[in-house]
């Protein structure tokens, strides 16, 4: 063609292009990635094009390169390359009409949206007391404790993600603090965002609303540190699970150190992708078991030298005694005992603690073991204890254990893998399976589940 230098001769063939490229990939895919390329110029036999980040023009060229190339060349074949650049001033392309033509920048009119003023502090608060100086290792959580201290120590990225999992208030989200404490302290220019998977969704779905998701894939596929705390609140959000196991895949693919949290392991969340699931097992998962009585007591050791209080070693024992769910309610405990001395004058003492948490140690004694799960069903079926962890696979056997577990999945904090080394050792798919069938047979034997649930009220009163 000659005239390479008329602009309306380029324009028509960067429209024909498009139109290709929106027939080839159709309409979402090309609205996303191509559709807000601009043409600069086409000279020397290469076509120079432009868009807004760093991130667009990575994938685009990865990902449709070769095919721009090859269409330009059907157009002209004396185009020979393609460049992408990066112009920031072109954030707002892609909320163009599918059909206006490349405009030049002269004409075009700039509309504020909220990308505009994207906040790209979007971390959440740290919480300054949540470090690893604060941090008490026992043997329920120094797996956990070790690899979360070799993320945020190491120069390159040790293993990716590390999956932290565990019941509520045993220390997850204090070790993700840490980490990112301690990396913002040794490595100041490192881009570390912390969020809850809440919080996540949630600026996922205001970035959709204002067509705003090219902005929120760079924010999120630049960092350095990716943390997402209970990740678990994923389960049935299939648009966000989307976008976060794209955003998970760039990030690793970049050797960019992704942390992730939850209530429980990657094969046991539910309502999840499989493939996600897979995904998040690939680096190390690290499993906080519920505290010892040592460990609770070390903690409450540690929060009183904190606190700079004078409880007793007696209370401190008592707590630690009473009070196992969780490591939150225990500080929360001695939180309550400590502020009560200070603002009443009265000194701290085992009866007062007594007289003071009777709402929370009532509750705390409310709480069901395995064992006595174990214990009840075997007399309710008329089976010996010892069968709960023998190989035997009668039926008269198997299925009264299989009601055990799945009670201690329903009454316990326990883990599939705990929960099944308490029946004789097995593997936590043998849980999950337990599970699933007693549900199955509560939803179809109405007596069965009537069963279940006179089981379920004796423990628990």
């Amino acid at each position: 063609m000659s005239g390479w230098d008329e602009k309306e001769g380029v324009d028509l063939l960067w429209a024909r292009v498009r139109g290709r490229l929106r027939t080839e990939v159709g309409a979402a895919a090309f609205k996303s990635w191509l559709k807000p390329l601009t043409l600069r110029e086409v000279r020397g036999g290469t076509v120079r094009l432009t868009v807004a980040t760093r991130f667009m023009r990575d994938w685009v060229a990865a990902h449709y390169g070769d095919r721009l190339r090859e269409l330009w060349r059907d157009e002209d074949n004396s185009v020979r390359a393609i460049e992408i650049s990066v112009d920031p001033a072109l954030v707002n392309a892609a909320t163009r009409p599918d059909d206006e033509l490349e405009p030049s920048r002269s004409s075009r009119s700039r509309v504020s949206t909220p990308s505009d003023s994207f906040d790209h502090n979007i971390s959440a608060p740290l919480d300054p007391r949540l470090t690893f100086e604060n941090f008490v290792v026992g043997k329920p959580n120094e797996m956990a404790h070790a690899a979360s201290q070799r993320v945020a120590d190491a120069q390159t990225v040790p293993f990716n993600p590390l999956f932290l999992y565990g019941g509520v208030g045993l220390g997850k989200t204090h070790l993700m603090h840490a980490i990112a404490h301690r990396i913002r302290q040794n490595k100041p220019g490192k881009r570390v965002i912390y969020l809850s998977a809440e919080k996540f969704m949630y600026r996922f779905i205001r970035a959709m609303r204002y067509k705003d998701t090219m902005a929120f894939k760079e924010q999120f596929r630049s960092v350095d540190l990716l943390m997402i705390d209970d990740i678990q609140f994923f389960s049935g959000k299939d648009s966000t699970q989307e976008e976060f196991f794209h955003t998970f895949n760039a990030l690793i693919d970049e050797n960019r150190q992704v942390v992730i949290s939850a209530d429980k392991p990657p094969f046991d969340l539910e309502r999840m992708e499989e493939r996600l699931r897979s995904r998040l097992g690939w680096g190390v998962v690290a499993d906080i078991h519920p505290t010892t009585y040592e460990l609770r007591l070390s903690i409450l050791e540690s929060k009183a030298d904190q606190l700079e209080a004078a409880v007793p070693s007696k209370v401190l024992e008592f707590l630690a005694h009473k009070i196992a769910s969780n490591v939150r309610e225990l500080e929360g405990a001695l939180n309550r005992i400590v502020a009560h001395s200070d603002l009443v004058g009265r000194e701290i003492s085992l009866e007062n603690t007594q007289e003071l948490l009777h709402d929370l140690l009532r509750a705390s004694d409310r709480h069901v073991t395995i064992e006595e799960i174990q214990k009840r069903v075997a007399e309710h079926y008329a089976i010996r204890l010892s069968d709960m962890h023998s190989a035997r696979r009668a039926r008269a056997v198997a299925r009264p254990r299989q009601v055990a577990m799945y009670l201690s999945k329903q009454l316990t904090t326990r883990s599939l893998p705990e929960i099944g080394r308490k029946f004789g050792g097995r593997d936590h798919t043998t849980v999950m399976h337990a599970v699933k069938r007693i549900e199955q047979l509560r939803a179809t034997d109405a007596g069965f589940a009537e069963d279940i649930d006179l089981l379920r009220r004796m423990l628990e009163s």
